[in-house]
């Protein structure tokens, strides 16, 4: 049988209980048998205790216990027959009493609990099987015969115990389901979010593959004379150039076969590539001046030396800016937001801070990726990123990303993505 959940202190109530169901059962089969049976002290006691044990075992071995039960029974039963030729009518209660009744019944109960439903209602069977050879075949003196109301209480508790175990099933079921759901779901928006930043970068890479491409095609008029070998490289370099260009529109292809009427999973498009390029540092202003006309007020800081960084880098700033300043609107209305950018010589440092929502935020439809995309992204570039709630009641989105390829191939550590430490010293100042 299984603890109680919760509380804790009251875990083991249900053993507890049947525990001392089987002690007045054991001691209510003793005084019958051994009086109303004239089955003596000595067998009333063996008999009354072997009741008393199998409703304890029940607890963890039900069907031994069934079988221990019903042949106590049975065997005190057979044992009192001879006893009863010459006492008066109505006779006592057989073949079961009181006792016995009621803890058969609860054998039966936990025994339906633990097994499946063929086996209980077997054991339902067998017992009535029983209680008829004896009450009615072997039969006996002047008795009150007992087999009827005994079958009708083990029918009830036997059907009570399938339906609960069919039940306790069901909800264990249902848990594991919702479960499996949810890993699901998980899972889903992850590959969703993947895709969408690879269809992003499709024309950060394209372009570079383009430059490679065009330069081999030029580079043989910028020498005089140059040699058979190089012009032979330089034609092998712009032909592997354009054969990965036409595998990085077929893999685009793929990516957008999902959803052919929005390129870039960005809400809108016409089934092509869109014709604007992708987004840059250079239009953040363009952004915070939509953020503000949506209601919100928003202040910018760029500080440090603006060096150039990686188109790569540049869109995934943009694109952590823009869902950072999206959230904002969606969840915390009418607040204050601060956008903050500080170029270092590792990388750029972003924090996009928001003061408490002055008014309740309506319902988001949203699907709940934004932070999960601004993550990805800074994970791509070897970056990091926090998201945490402040003590006024506001949300801090902290990231840095590395400025150069040799930073950006090392493995990001997860404790960094999430940790109570934010991202790391853009400075490199370990002292």
């Amino acid at each position: 049988m299984p603890p109680l959940s919760r509380p804790r202190w009251l875990r083991r109530l249900p053993h507890v209980v049947i525990c001392l169901i089987a002690v007045v059962a054991a001691i209510g089969s003793i005084d019958e048998m051994s009086t109303s049976y004239r089955l003596g002290v000595e067998f009333g006691l063996l008999a009354g205790a072997a009741q008393g044990m199998a409703l304890v075992l029940a607890l963890w071995r039900p069907f031994p216990a069934w079988w221990l039960s019903l042949s106590a029974t049975f065997i005190a039963a057979v044992a009192a027959r001879s006893n009863m030729t010459d006492m008066v009518a109505p006779g006592p209660n057989w073949p079961w009493i009181g006792p016995t009744i009621a803890a058969h019944a609860l054998v039966l109960f936990l025994l339906a609990l633990r097994l499946p439903a063929r086996v209980s209602l077997g054991a339902l069977a067998v017992t009535g099987l029983v209680t008829a050879f004896v009450q009615g075949i072997l039969g006996g003196g002047p008795y009150s015969g007992t087999g009827v109301l005994a079958v009708s209480v083990f029918a009830v508790a036997v059907l009570l115990g399938t339906a609960l175990r069919g039940s306790r099933e069901a909800r264990t079921q249902l848990v594991e389901q919702e479960y499996l759901t949810a890993e699901e779901r998980s899972r889903r928006t992850l590959l969703e979010e993947r895709n969408r930043i690879a269809r992003e970068l499709h024309d950060v890479v394209a372009h570079h593959m383009s430059v490679i491409s065009i330069q081999a095609q030029v580079a043989p008029h910028l020498v005089e004379n140059p040699s058979d070998e190089l012009k032979e490289n330089l034609d092998g370099i712009r032909q592997n150039a354009l054969e990965a260009l036409t595998e990085l529109r077929r893999v685009l292809g793929v990516l957008r076969s999902e959803n052919p009427d929005d390129a870039y999973g960005l809400g809108a498009g016409t089934g092509a590539a869109p014709d604007a390029p992708q987004p840059t540092l250079d239009r953040i202003d363009a952004l915070v001046e939509n953020t503000r006309a949506a209601g919100l007020t928003v202040t910018t800081e760029i500080t440090g030396e603006q060096l150039p960084l990686p188109p790569g880098v540049e869109l995934s700033a943009y694109r952590i800016v823009q869902e950072a300043l999206s959230n904002a609107l969606r969840h915390a209305p009418g607040s204050v937001v601060r956008v903050e950018l500080t170029h270092f010589p590792r990388g750029l440092q972003i924090r996009v801070v928001n003061s408490s929502p002055s008014r309740p935020a309506p319902p988001s439809p949203g699907a709940g990726h934004g932070l999960l995309g601004m993550r990805e992204r800074a994970m791509m570039l070897g970056g990091t990123l926090m998201a945490m709630e402040t003590a006024c009641g506001g949300f801090t989105v902290a990231a840095f990303l590395p400025r150069s390829a040799a930073t950006a191939s090392r493995p990001p550590r997860p404790d960094n993505s999430t940790g109570p430490k934010g991202p790391p010293d853009p400075t490199g100042d370990v002292s």
